[in-house]
């Protein structure tokens, strides 16, 4: 009997150990994981994307954007001159001649049968456009078409089936996501980097600034207005990558890389794309009509900062200030007027001129947006219907203050330039307008003859007509007057406004 208990007390004693180390393994001592493995493996962030992808994985969009980016080659030729002898350095002129001058930059295929997009200033000026495909196969290019204002160009090979990006939308980038810069940096072909975008709308004045050789001085003074609305990205860019592809993880066209911020010519951390929200309206239309049908607001004006919230007594210290109106231009029409900020068009909110750029850019004439202005503290909705871009259009101020100065001005053809620099004895000018008629106003006053020639408005160059009202409005107090007269002697004129 006393064996009994004993045998029992035993089994009662193993069914609580096998109990006790039950319940320690299922919920006390944590669970180990093995995992076999020639290498650590790294941390990879996994969160995904809308369309499944994982965000920190660049391979899927490398693998496409690769064979997409092509190398462009140009041929230009450029005029020079030199002494031939030392009797022609001493005694006489230095001789023309003509030689050939290389460049390289990136381009996208954004179509199967070979429509590629690159920089305007890639191609600007060349007399041969060559590209190098991925594969290495090299094939004579045709211009389709450029566009200066955004520095996009679209040139074409005649080939079939071939790999292409499509075309993102760039709206939807938000500063901290992730792109990769496709390009040819330096000569070196299919070079892929990564970065994340650091901003967005950047208006860095280079467009239409930088004078081309190869560029004549009325086309330099027509789109010396640049439209502008950069992505701004911390991917390495160098030279030879103008041209090239930005990039999401989608493996989708969000950009054409341009531009790069640098003292020294090569990267030195932040790099500027133009994006596809500008890009694709002007390369569709490059394609189909072979420039660019853009449409205007109607409006001028700037963005606004504090100095001019403070002295306009704003309402609000981001957005566009409109500072006139094209006269019969969409915004007059639809009840805009001088001293509203534009804060937004249609759902994307506005906080610069080069926001507002790249919204209007996206649109056509005779389409309609909505523009909500601030309107001395309070928003008020307009629909605009846009119309033709019209650079020569008057505005009600221009119409006003031509009234005012009592003249009329017509621009220099390049040949009459030539011939008033090599007549005067001054510094050689760069652009300048002539006195056609002259009225009762400011100019009569002072005493500007007709046919005098001017060059500038208080030390700022003149280009084209329009450039002397703009001048003259945005200066308070004394307006000074230069040029030249019709037999190249200087001389200057001054009133007080």
């Amino acid at each position: 009997m006393k064996g009994r208990n004993i045998i029992g007390m035993l089994l009662i004693a193993m069914l609580g150990s096998i109990l006790g180390i039950a319940i320690y393994a299922s919920f006390v001592k944590p669970k180990t994981v093995v995992v076999q493995s020639s290498a650590p493996t790294p941390v990879v962030n996994t969160r995904l994307l809308p369309s499944g992808v994982p965000e920190a994985d660049f391979r899927m969009a490398a693998e496409k954007a690769v064979h997409a980016v092509v190398h462009v080659k140009t041929i230009s030729t450029v005029k020079g001159y030199r002494y031939e002898t030392p009797f022609d350095w001493f005694f006489g002129e230095p001789r023309s001649y003509r030689q050939q001058q290389t460049g390289f930059g990136s381009g996208v295929i954004i179509s199967p049968d070979g429509y590629i997009v690159t920089n305007n200033h890639v191609i600007d000026g060349s007399d041969e456009i060559e590209v190098t495909l991925n594969d290495s196969r090299v094939i004579k290019a045709e211009l389709v078409g450029k566009d200066p204002q955004t520095d996009v160009a679209v040139i074409r090979i005649k080939e079939k089936n071939l790999q292409y990006l499509e075309f993102g939308n760039s709206n939807e980038l938000q500063v901290g996501d992730w792109v990769l810069a496709v390009g040819n940096p330096f000569d070196l072909q299919s070079t892929v980097t990564a970065g994340i975008v650091s901003a967005k709308g950047r208006g860095l004045d280079i467009i239409g600034n930088n004078r081309n050789p190869y560029r004549s001085q009325q086309e330099q003074s027509r789109i010396k207005e640049g439209i502008e609305s950069f992505i701004q990205t911390d991917a390495a860019v160098n030279p030879g990558n103008s041209g090239g592809a930005l990039v999401n993880l989608r493996g989708e066209l969000v950009g054409i890389n341009t531009a790069i911020a640098s003292q020294t010519g090569v990267y030195m951390g932040y790099s500027f794309a133009v994006p596809v929200s500008i890009a694709k309206k002007v390369v569709d239309d490059l394609i189909e009509f072979g420039e660019v049908q853009r449409a205007g607001l109607g409006i001028i004006g700037g963005t606004v900062t504090a100095k001019e919230a403070e002295t306009n007594n704003l309402k609000v210290n981001q957005g566009v200030l409109v500072t006139d109106l094209t006269k019969g231009g969409g915004a007059q029409a639809a009840g805009l007027k001088t001293g509203d900020v534009i804060v937004a068009v249609d759902d994307h909110r506005i906080t610069s001129m080069a926001e507002l750029q790249e919204q209007i850019g996206q649109h056509r004439a005779g389409d309609q947006v909505i523009v909500i202005v601030n309107r001395n503290g309070n928003e008020r909705q307009f629909k605009v219907a846009l119309k033709p871009l019209d650079t020569n259009a008057p505005t009600l101020g221009a119409s006003e203050t031509w009234d005012y100065l009592g003249v009329e001005l017509e621009e220099l053809s390049e040949k009459e330039l030539q011939k008033i620099n090599q007549l005067s004895d001054k510094l050689t000018f760069r652009s300048a307008v002539r006195v056609v008629k002259i009225k009762d106003g400011k100019f009569k006053s002072a005493g500007v003859p007709e046919g005098f020639i001017i060059t500038h408005i208080n030390r700022a160059e003149v280009a084209q007509p329009e450039d002397v009202v703009q001048l003259i409005n945005r200066i308070n107090g004394g307006v000074f007057i230069e040029g030249v007269t019709a037999n190249g002697r200087y001389d200057y004129y001054t009133f007080k406004k």
